[in-house]
């Protein structure tokens, strides 16, 4: 293997005072930049976003290149998170004393233990528009660059779009498991991170989801979607209702959901009300005997084991697997798990002290009485094929209530189910003062993972799929692929050399993004694509002129505190002075 970055040298040889050592820790650097350069990593001004695996490495890096060591330098740094106990293996300024700490101010201690010259500001502020008044003009307008360290796309647009309004250089990198990538931008030579997009991600079928899982990452985005409904979006609709005087008006702007959002918000008040942790356990029992018994047989009703298709070929085949309904057995662990987990979160939604005892829950889950249950004919499930076809018609109708019962309330349309259930909703008046407490899901929080690990292996073991231990079912459930800190010490490397070349004002032909994978092995470089250009014809000095502009051309007014006359009155007055043609003017 052969690599080098000699693109990142200075273009020419530097005078022999330049390179010569000086007695300090950054004679490596001086010998190879030379001191002027070294000045101006010392006294670069840069904005660190987030201080997990990437960020940690990247201060490190920084702290051994003296960047923000100078008195004009300066590293701002944040990152909303605390330490957990995961992010030791990889993130290695941290120890296990640091668990708890946020992870922005332990990075900086250490980072500053390793250059006390250091100048570091540390925030615990995540950036977004409600940020602005914090990472506002005078803070942009001060920095040099900005590196990310981020863990989602929708934090990386935003930092692209700042950077591209303040006209700074972004140091874009990411890692996935062995993979790793890094992505120049810089202002009016490269395309900015927001020109080009990846695909989005390809979402399970609903039908899937609902009626024909086949693999464990199908039981466990199920367990997900009914943990955010029960525990977290009832309790919140709940809520509105509760608080807000303008709940049904709000209500008729959800014309597909409104139906299905008052029938739970009725279950959460009338008829599944929870005074007690007792009546949390039997509502958890009863959810269990209709998700892994009733739903299913239900299921089988419609389609029998032995049914076949227009075709000839059996219904359950290639990934369609045939269910079976399980039997609620106290005994089993895994289904007193789903009890315990669930009646927990249920108490914490109604401020109701739980508890996790195994003997007060096998004394009680007996005294559950469970109604019988008959599958019915007419049950409409649409099976995958059927499921677009379904979803067109629906649109083209205008979408349907969000369900409904059966018999007489069939006839009667949403409108008139949704007033006579809110007829007999308690008035938020004689509620006065109650409210409930949604749950946000949070992998990191085991009481949460017991519940949606328990759902998933219980469905699991419905359509015979391999179940799947929390550790495994966390990584699944939170989309994570763990971090190496192999990847993250090269990816951030490949960022630094960009880093050098940035500070010398290199040219484009001279930066590199990279793509890698150690696995197989691959490391590939090309030079970053130039911004996209819109050709303008405008009127020059009398003359055509073509005027070519791109994301990162603007115009500046320099006027100070003006009025919004003032401005047109400016501008006119600058037009008089250059034609510009109607044509560039709508550009």
């Amino acid at each position: 293997f052969y690599f080098d970055a000699t693109e990142a040298l200075p273009d020419n040889p530097l005078p022999i005072d330049q390179v010569t050592p000086v007695g300090c820790r950054y004679d490596s650097q001086i010998v190879v930049f030379g001191s002027e350069m070294q000045e101006k990593i010392m006294a670069l001004n840069y904005f660190l976003v987030g201080s997990g695996a990437i960020g940690c490495e990247m201060l490190k890096n920084w702290a051994l290149m003296g960047l923000a060591a100078g008195d004009a330098g300066h590293v701002h740094i944040t990152d909303m998170d605390s330490i957990e106990k995961s992010n030791l293996s990889r993130q290695f300024l941290f120890r296990p004393s640091d668990i708890g700490k946020m992870k922005a101010k332990a990075a900086t201690a250490k980072a500053q233990e390793m250059n006390p010259a250091m100048k570091i500001t540390v925030y615990e502020a995540r950036v977004g528009s409600e940020t602005e008044s914090l990472f506002n003009d005078d803070f942009f307008e001060a920095l040099d660059g900005v590196t990310n360290a981020l863990d989602n796309i929708e934090a990386r647009l935003y930092m692209d779009s700042r950077c591209l309004f303040y006209q700074k250089p972004l140091l874009e990198s990411g890692t996935l498991g062995t993979k790793g990538n890094t992505q120049m931008v810089v202002p009016h030579l490269t395309e900015n991170y927001g020109a080009t997009r990846d695909p989005p991600e390809k979402s399970i079928p609903v039908c899937t989801l609902k009626n024909f899982p086949n693999q464990i990452e199908h039981t466990l985005q199920w367990a997900r979607d009914m943990f955010e409904g029960i525990f977290k979006q009832t309790m919140e609709d709940t809520n509105s209702y509760l608080s807000s005087a303008d709940f049904a008006e709000t209500l008729k702007q959800q014309q597909s959901t409104k139906l299905d959002t008052l029938k739970n918000v009725k279950k959460t008040l009338v008829d599944d009300r929870a005074i007690s942790f007792d009546e949390c356990i039997a509502w958890t029992r009863l959810n269990f005997e209709v998700d892994y018994n009733n739903k299913i047989r239900q299921l089988l009703h419609n389609f029998p084991e032995d049914q076949v298709t227009s075709t000839g070929q059996p219904f359950w085949s290639g990934s369609k697997r045939a269910p079976v309904p399980l039997v609620f057995d106290a005994s089993d662990p895994l289904h007193l798990a789903y009890i315990k987990a669930g009646a927990n979160l249920r108490a914490s939604n109604y401020g109701i002290k739980g508890t996790w005892d195994d003997a007060y829950f096998l004394a009680f889950l007996p005294n559950v009485v469970v109604p019988d249950f008959t599958p019915k004919d007419g049950v409409k499930i649409k099976t995958p094929e059927e499921e677009a076809k379904e979803k067109a018609e629906k649109e083209k109708n205008g979408g349907g209530g969000g369900g409904g019962g059966g018999g007489d309330e069939e006839l009667m349309d949403v409108d008139a189910q949704c007033e006579e259930i809110l007829s007999q909703l308690p008035t938020p008046a004689s509620l006065a003062g109650f409210q409930l407490s949604p749950v946000d899901f949070d992998k990191d929080i085991d009481e949460h993972m017991e519940f949606v690990t328990a759902a998933s292996n219980l469905r699991a073991r419905n359509y015979k799929i391999p179940e799947a231990d929390m550790h495994r079912s966390r990584l699944i459930a939170g989309k994570i692929i763990p971090a190496i800190a192999t990847t993250t010490a090269l990816v951030t490397g490949l960022v630094c050399l960009e880093l050098y070349k940035i500070v010398q004002a290199k040219p484009v032909e001279a930066y590199k993004n990279g793509f890698v994978n150690l696995a197989i092995p691959v490391f590939a470089f090309s030079e970053p694509q130039p911004p996209a250009t819109t050709l303008a014809k405008i009127t020059k000095d009398g003359a055509p002129f073509e005027w070519k502009w791109s994301a990162w051309d603007r115009l500046d007014v320099k006027l100070g505190d003006i009025t919004l006359k003032q401005l047109i009155d400016h501008m006119q007055g600058a037009s008089s002075r250059r034609e510009v043609s109607d044509r560039a003017a709508k550009t």
